[in-house]
């Protein structure tokens, strides 16, 4: 088969469309013949070796996928040959003609759903419900802020914050990623180039604060976004490229809550009940992943450039 293979950490350049052989699929997992495969910022991460990422090489990147079941192995009983399912955290490696996965970490994919849309689905997604549902517990009528709402967890967060009855602001550092997040269902965009959002924030608000803030890039953002929350508010860390500074005493005022949040930390109970919600969601159509661009294997290396934009 096909696969991205990766020989040594570095820049995109490492990522060499090879053959290799197909994965087998054990006890507990499925084979999926890929149909589409997503790009994810962790997934650049561990290929230059940053953050702490240090793979054993040579492996095929990618976690997240979608696509048709081609076999399962022992003690599958949830999905079967030739289903469409979504699939995350590929044991295998997703950036590939087949991939496999653990039981827990797919889920069918409805005929309303593309193959693309559900290559969307597995990071993006389930950490916008890990962090919202699981860490922040928001609840309907609630006040969210999505720090870096044009990306992939960004888009997925809007959506299942607006499906759990909460307003939304959402913050877009283009034009066009503004357009989407309101397209998406957001009450109010801010540009955060601006900083002067910070300050709307609490004007939208009536000085009130958010009850929730997801934050993408907390290096830049966490000592302001404390200044933002309500009293008993949560600020949930998604993403970080570096330290920053706070003050203590704003937290203290509002006795805030700050709560960091890794998707390997997701126990295989958890993620399949997880899995089946988002499952539900995209069938009902409450839930539409965005589909940013589309690329052909060979190009991975444009499409973690492109990610990085």
């Amino acid at each position: 088969m096909k696969a991205i293979r990766v020989h040594r950490t570095g820049p995109p350049e490492v990522l060499r469309l090879e053959d290799t052989a197909p994965p087998v699929p054990k006890a507990g997992q499925v084979l999926v013949r890929v149909k589409a495969a997503g790009v994810n910022p962790v997934d650049t991460y561990v290929r230059a070796g940053l953050f702490g990422y240090s793979p054993q090489v040579p492996y095929t990147p990618g976690a997240d996928a979608a696509g048709l079941i081609e076999a399962v192995g022992d003690g599958v009983t949830r999905v079967a040959a030739g289903q469409r399912v979504f699939g995350g955290r590929s044991a295998s490696g997703a950036y590939a003609e087949l991939a496999t996965f653990d039981e827990p970490f797919v889920a069918p994919l409805p005929e309303r759903v593309s193959f693309a849309q559900g290559a969307c689905v597995g990071i993006p997604f389930v950490t916008a419900y890990w962090a919202l549902h699981r860490k922040a517990k928001v609840q309907p009528g609630e006040t969210v802020l999505v720090h870096g709402a044009s990306g992939g967890v960004g888009t997925a967060a809007v959506q299942l914050a607006r499906a759990a009855g909460c307003s939304v602001i959402g913050t877009a550092g283009s034009p066009k990623g503004q357009a989407l997040v309101r397209e998406l269902g957001a009450a109010h965009v801010l540009d955060h180039r601006d900083p002067r959002h910070f300050q709307q924030v609490l004007e939208l608000t009536g000085g009130k604060g958010v009850s929730v803030i997801l934050e993408m890039l907390a290096d830049r953002n966490l000592g302001q976004d404390l200044k933002l929350l309500a009293p008993f508010g949560r600020v949930v860390v998604i993403g970080s490229r570096g330290t920053v500074e706070i003050d203590p005493r704003d937290a203290m005022a509002r006795e805030a809550t700050i709560l960091g949040t890794r998707l390997g930390n997701l126990a295989r109970e958890e993620a399949q009940a997880i899995y089946a919600q988002l499952a539900q969601g995209l069938a009902e159509g409450a839930l539409a992943p965005v589909v940013g661009r589309e690329l052909p294997l060979a190009q991975a290396a444009e499409a973690h450039e492109a990610v990085m934009r």
